[in-house]
């Protein structure tokens, strides 16, 4: 076949080379070669990175993912080849596909891709096949969705990525507190209850009661950019924020242009929607200029004594662009790191292959900043929770700054 030509079977588009890649597929384990839906999506994964200069290449590309025994190679072979011949879905199905198979094949076989009547035998198999033909067709789409940019959302994708934002659990490593509680065996010897118990119920052998120290969660502080260079992300990352601070107990929000504004208040609204329009709507200077170091010493000097205690956790979220002053920025930055538990800078243009932190923001925060990571795509924020759940078990290494 010649690669100008055109068909479903042909196209290149993404959801026809989904499509087409299941029906080969099927058409594999019909002629005896084991191929897994998860083979599937790692070839149709694959070919996002790889250059695919003719179909030759597709057809090497797609045996070393999909053969997994030499002696499968030559049917393969013989089976793309035929497979890529067809026209339409009507030509697939009355291949036959017995003149492929070795010759002890006693029985030929037909590519089943569209409800036909047969045996009772084909009707069960074709019903076990659609639902799982189903299943690979909503896990890739989900799968696109979740690492797709958010800049690069469209307004249905957006509001699947809301749903779907509300549908992740958040948790956060756990402190151990000064108050103690009752437990069955701990480190602490609970004196005055085990006196207690004794003069009640006597005798031998004396029972001991234990105390252990409290376990809560640390606190959450966000406090994102909303200055015109964020404006493709600020929308989507405040329905992240609204997620969760619904997901967790103690979590103060705020948002910074050339001003600092908390908005913990209205994400606390039952309904995302109106909550996100009261953060608009409360903020001054959306959309604006950037002063990350004006933000930050307000935020130090108004409200970190109220918020930082207890081992805060605080991520901030912004590309590092600013048009303040750069030291005012360093200073408050070296401040806010000794202040917390872990300081953490989420920032979207991170999840780029060609992004470097070139920016005079970021070089200036770099140094006080324990965890820099991508905040792009919804894959990005599942390996922030990850690392919120674990974060005594990656403890970074500080450096030692004095504030001036």
């Amino acid at each position: 076949m010649q690669p100008e030509t055109q068909s479903p079977l042909t196209s290149t588009e993404h959801g026809h080379l989904l499509r087409n890649m299941v029906l080969f597929g099927r058409m594999l384990r019909a002629l005896g070669v084991p191929v897994r839906p998860t083979q599937i999506l790692d070839l149709v994964e694959a070919v996002g990175y790889i250059t695919v200069r003719s179909r030759e290449d597709f057809k090497n590309t797609a045996r070393t993912i999909l053969v997994s025994k030499f002696e499968h190679l030559p049917l393969f072979d013989r089976a793309f080849d035929l497979f890529w011949q067809a026209r339409t879905e009507n030509e697939l199905v009355e291949m036959n596909l017995g003149a492929l198979l070795p010759s002890r094949a006693k029985h030929e076989k037909k590519v089943e891709v569209t409800p036909n009547k047969g045996s009772s035998d084909q009707e069960s198999n074709r019903e076990a096949d659609e639902p799982l033909i189903d299943t690979i067709y909503t896990y890739s789409a989900k799968e696109v969705l979740r690492r797709k940019d958010f800049a690069e959302l469209t307004p249905e994708e957006l509001d699947e990525i809301k749903l779907m934002m509300q549908r992740m659990e958040w948790r956060l490593e756990q402190r151990r507190t000064r108050r103690k509680v009752r437990t069955s065996r701990g480190a602490y010897l609970d004196l005055r209850r085990s006196f207690r118990h004794n003069l009640r119920y006597g005798g031998e052998p004396l029972q001991l009661t234990w105390r252990e120290r409290k376990l809560k969660r640390r606190p959450l502080v966000v406090i994102a950019d909303i200055s015109g260079s964020m404006e493709r992300y600020s929308r989507v990352l405040l329905k992240f924020i609204y997620s969760i601070s619904n997901g967790l107990d103690n979590v103060e929000a705020f948002v910074f242009g050339t001003r600092l504004t908390r908005i913990t208040r209205y994400l606390r609204e039952k309904n995302i929607d109106m909550a996100l329009d009261q953060v608009t709507a409360s903020v001054h200077d959306w959309a604006g200029g950037t002063r990350i170091g004006d933000a930050l010493k307000t935020f130090n000097y108004e409200w970190g004594r109220r918020v930082l205690g207890q081992g805060a956790i605080v991520l901030i979220i912004s590309d590092g662009w600013d048009r303040g002053d750069i030291d005012l920025l360093g200073r408050e930055m070296n401040r806010l790191q000794l202040s917390s538990q872990r300081l953490i800078w989420l920032n979207p243009l991170l999840g780029s292959e060609n992004y470097e932190p070139l920016t005079r923001g970021i070089q200036a925060a770099l140094p006080y900043i324990d965890d820099f990571l991508p905040v792009h795509n919804l894959v990005s924020l599942e390996q922030l929770g990850h690392l919120l759940e674990r974060l005594g078990e990656h403890k970074p290494a500080r450096r030692h700054h004095v504030t001036s």
